[in-house]
């Protein structure tokens, strides 16, 4: 099986647990693992990373669509940096990875939420990038995964080619689903569920819309099909450990993008997608609308018909609009031709993004400069704001002062 070995972790107190049903000598020793696979050889590099409590074959319909096949490659073939020499006519020499986050299938789940946070999970993909021997790929990311995604993209803007987040939001507060009778209902089975088939029932209602899940295919409705599957499916990687999701949830609860992180990614240069299902009860499209206008002008917003899982609700969709953003990037799109979101920056904001991209070209330290910069920033705004509560409260001074007119006494 294929593991990237990420290391022990600092807390030498720490235990793992494997989520697999089946055992394992990986999973016997403190060390972190991180299962893979990778599908498709070819020059161009994916690497999808799934979210909260899914495992890496939920990017199925993702992975056959763009390397042309669902079928891992051979456990002991890596691959090599992208030079053409494993190219071949399937999904036109597109190489993918997917994996399986920390706390989920068969990586290693650390018991201790501290050790769960889209920083360390971003950690965890670019380890698994060194481990595949890839210095660039496009990176895509579903829900969680597509926080973790941002992280990477912040932390080693250079490795990434393209940058598409599915169902993402800020995280935080912005993970909350909205309050209606539907999502209540749906929480409450969700934390209930102890076996596969009360899962899969409340996944069916968390992942798709409901429209889709009444529909017919042939003369079953799809929602029966897919419990079926999902069943199957959750049987065979096993439950999710109750830490391996507090963990995780975890992570999203406390994600958070700074102003820093944003624009090193918009300053990098790369495209970027968000794409998300309008009727998505998780992850609400609001959000990810914000989200988008805070990384123009390289993200476009897609918005689809579908649930939190448009990824399957609406494949060839999506999967039309990862190509049409790989294919942008290789020909080098202008950012101002790949988005549709307004314009809206302003000069200081302008002043900053130079900023930034030229430090990065030139491969000096952004972040001691710029959080200087930004600090002298909000120092100018916060004495202006005194100058005109200074200026409001003279006026006010001097009207007290102003004489009063007596009228004529009528004696």
């Amino acid at each position: 099986m294929p593991y990237c070995d990420i290391g022990t972790l600092e807390s030498a107190s720490s235990s793992f647990s494997s989520a697999t049903v089946a055992s394992d000598d990986s999973h016997l020793n403190n060390d972190l693992k991180i299962f893979y696979r990778t599908y498709g050889r070819g020059p161009t590099k994916v690497l999808f990373i799934i979210g909260l409590a899914a495992t890496h074959d939920s990017w199925g319909p993702q992975v056959r669509g763009l390397t042309g096949t669902d079928v891992p490659n051979d456990d002991t073939w890596r691959g090599g940096d992208g030079d053409g020499d494993n190219d071949n006519e399937c999904g036109g020499g597109i190489q993918a990875c997917a994996f399986d986050n920390r706390g989920v299938g068969r990586s290693s789940a650390p018991v201790n939420k501290s050790d769960y946070s889209t920083q360390i999970m971003a950690k965890d993909a670019i380890a698994l990038l060194d481990h595949l021997g890839w210095k660039k790929a496009h990176v895509f990311g579903h829900s969680m995964g597509a926080m973790i995604a941002c992280k990477v993209a912040s932390m080693v803007p250079d490795r990434v080619l393209s940058l598409a987040l599915l169902n993402v939001t800020g995280g935080g507060f912005e993970c909350f689903p909205k309050l209606d009778r539907q999502t209540v209902s749906v929480a409450y089975r969700f934390l209930k569920a102890k076996t596969p088939e009360q899962r899969a029932a409340v996944d069916l209602d968390t992942h798709y819309s409901q429209e889709y899940l009444e529909e017919y295919v042939g003369t079953e409705k799809r929602r029966t099909i897919l419990y079926q599957q999902y069943v199957k499916g959750i049987s065979a990687s096993g439950m999710q450990s109750n830490y391996g999701f507090e963990g995780q949830l975890n992570a999203c609860w406390t994600h958070k993008m700074t102003q820093t992180e944003i624009e090193v990614i918009q300053s990098a240069g790369f495209l970027i997608s968000v794409i998300h299902g309008r009727h998505d009860i998780i992850a609400q499209i609001y959000y990810a609308q914000k989200f988008a206008e805070r990384l123009q002008p390289m993200a476009r917003m897609v918005n689809l018909h579908g649930g939190h899982l448009v990824s399957h609700e609406r494949p060839e969709e999506v999967n039309q609009a990862l190509f049409d953003l790989i294919k942008a990037s290789e020909v080098k799109m202008s950012p101002h031709d790949w988005t549709n979101l307004p314009t809206k920056q302003s000069w200081w904001k302008e002043k900053r993004m130079l900023f930034v991209r030229t430090n990065i070209q030139g491969g000096s330290n952004v972040s001691m400069k710029f959080c200087l910069l930004e600090k002298l920033h909000q120092c100018l705004i916060y004495f202006f704001g005194l100058l005109i509560l200074a200026f409001d409260y003279a006026r006010k001074l001097l009207q007290n002062f102003k004489p009063v007119r007596v009228g004529n006494s009528s004696s």
